[in-house]
């Protein structure tokens, strides 16, 4: 425990615009190579970019919703670099006004429990580069990338473990998807993040030499790449080895970070302000009008589900993504029992999502809900009435009509089966009867499937018991 992790991420984002932010061309993933490209986007001489709007009101909006100070004043520079993913040789971004500043999201602190706040030092907007593939020795271009909008969210190096950066992502993701600026599906490289790590002696407040691994496209990869590289820093200086500033590539495969360059710095990107985008001025009511329309939250809608009566767990995970708050809210609305609701959305339709393809409206899941607490149908049913309508879009109440799935209030069948399952079962019974309580479950199972879980589990209970003293 003699050095702590120091780390801070660049986190970027890809804006769901239609087109791209600053020529007309689709922003779709995919498509054939090369196809979703211009004369703009390909950096052809005597073009001129022009902004798409909607990139600016993203940004502001994840400003806002990101706690951060919206700069009134902004404009765009010119990054100087040469790489064949930039055709025009450099990329429009932001560095000396960047479009939002100072902001914040908390965390759990992993060293030393509680909370924690990471403080989110600029948001600026930028354009994407294109997509180089290395194949069979040779090197291909694909240009559909180039150009499409990003943000690119910058942290202070506030972040002590892997753990953290991972959570500091996770939390970024969820807010990013509930404001509906990004899709952030990480695996189509939507929301990626450069990884920032040095090492200190606990205690100091000088920062070591950082290095930064680049283009880290899951949760698991980033936990992994901060706590290997701060390792691997901590093993040099213990050797008598310096650390260098460099710029390191992520092996997922070998589950260990490999040299790419030398660090550069913003001196060798030579910056300087864009002179075919004019300054951008923003008024007060243009921020407030964005303001107005951000949606609820997730920690706020965290805190308000627990109010309701669910647990902090329950409430994490039905906030975890916008369409599994949006199906408990409007469940829970048509039922009047959150919990209930809770409880078939994180157990029953979460392991449907899992298994196949499909969607689920908040009317049908309702009325199964409604029929089980009821007593028109067991539990078992209502699972089976659910399974058919996300993977068949059924009706519940025909279904279950028609598979003859409504609870079996026949007593005289309850007691003639609950007879016959003793009866068959000499041995369990014997059991039960000397203290061995466990063997009540295998009887009721036997009675249940021989009523086709069909009965209301507390009528066989209540018959069981009775019949066995």
């Amino acid at each position: 425990m003699k050095y702590e992790t120091v780390c801070g991420l660049e986190v970027h984002t890809e804006l769901l615009t239609k087109t791209k932010i600053f020529c007309s061309c689709t922003t779709d993933f995919g498509g054939e190579a090369n196809s979703h490209c211009c004369e703009v986007c390909t950096g052809m001489p005597g073009t001129l970019p022009v902004l798409n709007e909607r990139v600016l009101e993203y940004a502001v909006k994840c400003g806002l919703a990101l706690g951060c100070e919206i700069t009134r004043f902004s404009r765009f520079d010119r990054k100087n670099y040469f790489y064949p993913d930039l055709p025009k040789a450099y990329q429009i971004s932001q560095l000396y006004l960047p479009i939002c500043k100072n902001g914040a999201v908390e965390i759990n602190d992993s060293v030393n429990g509680g909370k924690k706040t990471v403080r989110i030092r600029e948001i600026h907007m930028e354009e994407d580069a294109g997509k180089l593939i290395h194949k069979d020795g040779r090197s291909f271009i694909n240009y559909n990338r180039a150009g499409v909008p990003l943000l690119e969210i910058v942290s202070e190096p506030d972040l002590s473990s892997g753990e953290e950066a991972a959570e500091y992502t996770q939390k970024l993701r969820e807010i990013l998807k509930y404001i509906g600026i990004s899709d952030c599906k990480m695996q189509e490289g939507s929301l990626r993040a450069d990884v920032n790590v040095s090492v200190r002696e606990r205690g100091s407040t000088d920062l070591g030499t950082r290095t930064e691994m680049k283009n880290l496209s899951s949760f698991k990869a980033i936990k992994a790449a901060v706590d290997f590289e701060a390792q691997r820093q901590i093993t040099r200086l213990e050797n008598g080895r310096a650390i260098k500033q460099e710029t390191r590539r992520w092996d997922e495969n070998k589950n260990a970070s490999v040299l790419m360059r030398t660090k550069e710095t913003a001196d060798d990107y030579k910056y300087f302000p864009e002179p075919d985008i004019p300054p951008l001025v923003i008024s007060g009511e243009y921020i407030e009008r964005i303001r107005a329309d951000l949606p609820e939250l997730p920690e706020v809608k965290r805190t308000r589900y627990v109010d309701m009566g669910l647990s902090e767990y329950e409430a994490e995970i039905l906030t975890g993504e916008p369409e599994y708050a949006k199906l408990f809210e409007q469940t829970a609305e048509l039922t009047d029992n959150p919990k209930e609701s809770a409880k078939w959305i994180m157990g029953e339709y979460l392991m449907l999502k899992k298994e196949a393809e499909g969607d689920l409206a908040p009317e049908p899941l309702a009325k199964i809900i409604k029929l089980v607490n009821g007593g028109k149908i067991t539990r078992e049913s209502g699972k089976k009435a659910l399974r058919a309508v996300f993977t068949e879009g059924a009706e519940p109440l025909s279904f279950i009509k028609e598979n003859g799935l409504e609870v079996i209030a026949d007593k005289e069948l309850i007691n003639r089966i609950c007879s016959e399952v003793i009866n068959e079962n000499v041995k369990a019974v014997r059991e039960y009867k000397k203290g061995k309580d466990k063997t009540f479950n295998f009887l009721f199972g036997q009675c249940m499937r021989e009523l086709k879980e069909k009965a209301s589990p507390d009528d066989i209970k209540r018959t069981l018991k009775e019949k066995l003293g």
